[in-house]
């Protein structure tokens, strides 16, 4: 007959029962737990504490957990309405990238074409083999689509050599990033640069924007096209008018703030930062200055394809803008009253301008 050990349970503890009893979190600090289990991005972590503040010294009032926190009431209730106490993680930011992206729109016959030509042609470029496409076929391709070709196919004279030397470049091309810049509060800092693209009559005009992000001292002009050479142009009469005190400039990767705007910064001994890709919250300043120039201005009848007429009374505007038009940014000051001690800026009126 077999003799089993039993244990007891009437000793000091019972086997049933933990010496040191667990102590259990608050709601709140759960949440906070589990965020770090997680591993949610300190942004998340920031709206999860909107909504702590709110439930706790706020109670439940909206108004008063947005102006602790710096962000607007429609901002958090946004976030109030995705906001599930047993998800954490619909707190994170969406995706911003397109669902529907630009397809090419070169046809397997072209390349078959470009393909032949650049091969009888290996060192000839794409400009040349343009012309000798239409000559050869009587019809127009772009040089965007041989040159797509040639990258897609490698069609290089020296392929191992040319891709070390696209490293390279790339390697020197390295941009900065305007979340890098460790920003300062005081006129001439930092000022923001962007592009308005206008559809008129089958047309394309195109508006640079440029404002001071703290004064709020803007300037906007339209041109034909949105070519370096303008943006240059651009650049150098936002550098007059502010008499030379830019210290950064920050804009989005358009094409227009390369080549010439890009070496005209290093000639001006201006740093240059860009916003990161398919992020529009990293030049915010500017792109408010783009909306209420549409509303206050374009859309109240004043747009026409004319450049002329139209920088004419886009100027007028402007100096209505900056020396007018109270700000709330600025305490409903002017940005001319806000930078008179700071910054002096010449008169908006144009060389051209007649009155």
């Amino acid at each position: 007959m077999h003799q089993y050990y039993i244990p007891s349970l009437w000793r000091g503890h019972s086997f049933f029962v933990p010496r040191h009893p667990f102590k259990l979190l608050n709601m709140h600090d759960r949440w906070r737990r589990q965020a770090d289990l997680l591993k949610l991005s300190h942004a998340t972590k920031q709206r999860l504490e909107w909504f702590i503040f709110y439930e706790t010294r706020a109670g439940h009032n909206a108004s008063q957990t947005a102006r602790h926190f710096g962000i607007s009431t429609k901002t958090f209730h946004k976030w109030n309405n995705i906001f599930d106490r047993k998800n954490l993680k619909l707190l994170e930011d969406r995706d911003k990238a397109p669902k529907h992206v630009r397809q090419k729109e070169i046809t397997p016959e072209e390349e078959s074409r470009i393909i032949d030509l650049r091969k009888k042609h290996i060192r000839w470029g794409k400009l040349k083999l343009k012309k000798i496409y239409k000559d050869t076929y009587l019809e127009e391709v772009s040089s965007w689509k041989i040159q797509y070709t040639i990258k897609k196919y490698k069609l290089y004279y020296h392929p191992i050599k040319n891709e070390k030397l696209q490293k390279k470049r790339k390697r020197n091309q390295k941009k900065k990033r305007i979340t890098e810049l460790s920003k300062k509060q005081y006129p001439g800092f930092l000022i923001n640069f962007d592009t308005i693209v206008i559809y008129l009559n089958r047309t394309k005009r195109y508006i640079f924007t440029g404002i001071d992000s703290v004064s709020k001292v803007a300037f906007a002009r339209m041109y034909t096209n949105k070519s370096s050479y303008n943006a240059r142009d651009f650049l150098l009469r936002m550098h007059y008018l502010l008499e030379g005190k830019m210290l950064n400039a920050g804009h989005d990767n358009g094409s227009e703030f390369h080549k010439l705007f890009s070496s005209t910064l290093k000639e001006l001994n201006i740093a240059q930062y860009f916003s990161r890709p398919h992020t529009p919250k990293d030049n915010p300043v500017c792109e408010k200055f783009n909306q209420t120039l549409q509303q206050e201005f374009i859309q109240l009848g004043n747009m026409t394809d004319d450049c002329a007429e139209f920088n004419r009374l886009l100027t007028e505007w402007l100096i209505e803008y900056n020396f007018v038009r109270p700000h709330q940014a600025l305490g409903y000051s002017t940005p001319i009253q806000f930078t008179e001690k700071t910054l002096k800026v010449l008169p908006m009126w144009s060389s051209r301008a007649f009155y």
